[in-house]
């Protein structure tokens, strides 16, 4: 008996190595998945801000490309104005010499 209740027990030492062994790996596996699930939400949350950066930048694209068009249209009052300005001097000038 003295063999056998050797053999139990190495037997039952082993098992519990495993089980031991059988919870460490499945604490590893749980702090896993949950380190996955944290870069997943991280990885969404970084492809929502960069969509949000894309838009904004779209948008001051366009709020650029309005103020230089306001710009433009500026300086054609501006040119405009002067050339108006200019017919007025020079119509000035014509009914002085009659």
């Amino acid at each position: 008996m003295d063999s056998n209740e050797k053999v139990l027990r190495d037997f039952e030492t082993r098992v519990r190595q495993m089980l031991l062994r059988f919870q460490q790996l499945k604490k590893e596996n749980d702090d896993l998945y949950a380190m996955v699930e944290q870069n997943e939400r991280e990885l969404n949350n970084l492809r929502d801000k960069l969509e949000q950066k894309s838009h904004d930048y779209d948008s001051l694209k366009m709020a650029k490309m309005i103020e230089i068009s306001d710009g433009d249209l500026q300086g054609a009052k501006d040119r405009l104005s002067k050339l108006i300005r200019e017919v007025n001097k020079c119509i000035a000038i014509l009914s002085d010499a009659k």
